[in-house]
């Protein structure tokens, strides 16, 4: 197995690289606080020496041994928890950690620390074993987590207790059939342009990139926007890379495309080309995953406007005509029973009287 980490190293460090913040580089790690005064730092072994993060290519059923080193540079004795946490990827693109309190199903759960209390003298350093047992049923594929050291302090101004956490990144690829997939789901787009017809406005392109396989990659993408016949056709692309997506991972995007004109309807269509990295470090491109839908580019103000002149000049003689017609008939049953009213009196007036 002493190749394991050199194997595996080069595969994941598109996604291991993204948990810098959280755990440290390079092996060795501290934080810039006063309640963290120890490092950690991967244990040199028949696995190898001064490795940045714990990287492991195994098979179902396979077990191995391994350790975290903890040095304390603090003036007092330092109580750590040590415990092993699946990874996942934050909202802003960056890999983190589950808290100990969350179940494991990957590779916290497959990293047993037999020493979940680790009490490290002030300028000393103990070394904490761990094991590696994969399930002789575990679906190949890439799997991210960490193994972390944990001090819970009392924050007394805010009457809270903090976690303060810090590990080495680790990550798993479990032997088998690969299937790298990429899947563009949810597309949709919205025109929020100007007020006047065949003018231009912005159109954002929604959809989500959506990891559907079981080895982590990336996507490089491109959106397309056009009217009706693929006239007035735009391209724009994300401002920001899409991160390392581990398998069942989806990305949300949101693509602002300029300067679409006013045509009614509008197509968009997203082109994503999935890239996964082999155990050499050598990456490759996949087909690309191609996804569209239709949107309305409507000025609706206009619209509505034209709509209402348009009701006015067709409907508004009819209706003047009609309430002349009224008018008529009721200044002619008004003249009607005047008539009929005076008629009526005359004829009492030369009644002959008994």
């Amino acid at each position: 197995m002493n190749n394991f980490p050199r194997l595996l190293a080069a595969t994941l460090a598109p996604l291991l690289a993204a948990a810098a913040a959280l755990v440290g580089v390079p092996a060795a790690a501290s934080a810039a606080t006063d309640d963290v005064t120890w490092t950690v730092r991967t244990a040199s072994n028949s696995l190898g020496a001064d490795r940045t993060n714990f990287s492991y290519a195994l098979n179902p059923g396979a077990h191995l041994d391994d350790g975290i080193v903890v040095a304390n540079r603090g003036t007092e004795t330092v109580e750590l928890d040590v415990y092993a946490a699946d990874g996942y990827t934050t909202s802003t693109g960056a890999l983190d950690l589950r808290l100990a309190a969350e179940a494991p199903v990957g590779v916290g759960k497959w990293i047993v620390v037999p020493e979940h209390h680790v009490s490290v003298p002030a300028g000393q350093t103990v070394e904490v074993p761990f094991t590696v047992d994969i399930p002789a049923d575990a679906t190949p594929g890439d799997y991210a987590g960490g193994v972390v050291t944990s001090l819970t302090v009392a924050d007394q101004s805010a009457n809270v207790n903090v976690d303060r956490r810090l590990g080495i990144r680790t990550g798993i690829r479990v032997g088998g059939d690969l299937a790298p997939a990429l899947a563009v789901e949810g597309l949709g787009v919205d025109w929020d342009g100007g007020l006047v017809p065949f003018l231009f406005g912005d159109a954002t392109v929604h959809y989500s990139l959506h990891n559907t396989g079981n080895v982590s990659l990336t996507a490089g993408e491109a959106d397309v926007v056009a009217g009706p016949f693929g006239w007035g056709e735009v391209t724009a692309a994300p401002g920001e890379p899409a991160p390392t997506l581990l398998p069942g991972e989806s990305w949300q995007r949101d693509v602002r495309v300029p300067a679409v004109a006013a045509m009614g309807l509008v197509w968009a269509s997203v082109t994503a080309t999935p890239t996964v990295t082999d155990a050499s470090g050598s990456t490759s491109d996949l087909d690309p995953v191609t996804a569209s839908a239709m949107g309305w580019a409507v000025p609706w103000p206009i619209l509505v406007a034209l709509l209402l002149i348009v009701a006015a000049v067709v409907f508004g003689p009819r209706w003047l005509r009609a309430r002349r017609r009224r008018r008529q008939a009721a200044e002619d049953a008004r003249v009607a029973e005047a008539v009929a009213r005076s008629l009526a009196e005359k004829e009492e007036v030369g009644a002959p009287t008994a």
